[in-house]
């Protein structure tokens, strides 16, 4: 990078010095060691109780179990998809509210961020599963788990484009009233496509929460990843390999997730211009 300019990264956070690095060369061979200790305690245990006979395995060779799980996967994408927009939509007018200027309207929506917030996901499936139904509001199965997810998320997404509003240059406003612009058009047209773009990767980052939280979809019999290996488990009373290859599974979503939220956080890092 140019010395006269300087990510923000590199402004908000001081680089290590030479003793900080070493005890954190230090501090990570000790954990990669315990680590590797434990994941081979761990085998050895599977060992002797028998959890790594093939009865627990053979399966994993047939087509048929990898097209069913794959099926389940599908589903928690359709889920995790469905979630992430409606999310997006609600966290939208949300942080539309809680920039507005009056203040009664401000109150609310931080009220409602705030219950999104704090109310457990598994609660909000809950209700849709067993309250809604009583007041006549009957759900497809995947709705039942899609809105409750993106209501849970909604709080946190909206947070996240309020401070990419808050970001963006006041200069930057001040310019465009000065080009003859007012109201709404400085917001969509200046200010909210650059506080998109600063906070994209965080947007990114937070589909992570959204893949974990459908795994509640069992609650509501929806055809998803863990809803499948609960099939599987059932009919192969293999809980011990069906969870562990589960949990390869949404490990790798969820890596394949935050790589793609440092690669666009990389793209997208603004600069900061040298003080004159």
């Amino acid at each position: 990078m140019n010395a006269a300019q300087t990510s923000i990264r590199d402004a908000l956070y001081e680089p290590p010095g030479s003793k900080t690095k070493k005890w954190i060369n230090i501090f990570t061979v000790i954990s990669v060691l315990l680590l590797a200790a434990l994941l081979s305690a761990a085998i050895r245990q599977f060992y002797v109780t028998g959890q790594l006979d093939a009865r627990y395995w053979y399966f994993f060779a047939q087509p048929t179990t990898w097209i069913f799980i794959a099926e389940g996967l599908a589903g928690t994408v359709e889920a995790a998809v469905c979630a992430g927009v409606i999310a997006f939509a609600a966290a939208f007018l949300m942080m539309l509210g809680r920039i507005s200027k009056y203040k009664v309207l401000r109150g609310i929506t931080r009220a409602l961020i705030e219950f999104t917030r704090g109310v457990p996901t598994l609660l909000f499936v809950y209700f849709f599963f067993l309250v809604a139904p009583q007041y006549g509001i009957s759900l497809p199965a995947l709705w039942k788990i899609a809105v409750p997810v993106a209501i849970s998320a909604s709080g946190v997404v909206a947070e996240v484009l309020r401070s990419g509003v808050n970001a963006v240059s006041k200069g930057q406003i001040e310019a465009a009233v000065s080009l003859g612009m007012r109201g709404s058009s400085v917001f969509f047209k200046v200010v909210f496509p650059q506080a998109f773009r600063y906070v994209l990767p965080s947007l990114i980052a937070e589909l992570v929460i959204v893949v974990k939280d459908t795994a509640f979809a069992y609650v509501v019999n929806f055809p998803d990843l863990m809803q499948n290996a609960k099939v599987l488990i059932s009919n192969y009373s293999a809980m011990l390999s069906v969870y562990l290859v589960v949990a390869v599974i949404y490990i790798l979503i969820n890596y394949l997730l935050n790589k793609v939220s440092v690669i666009v956080a990389a793209r997208t890092d603004r600069t900061l211009a040298p003080t004159k």
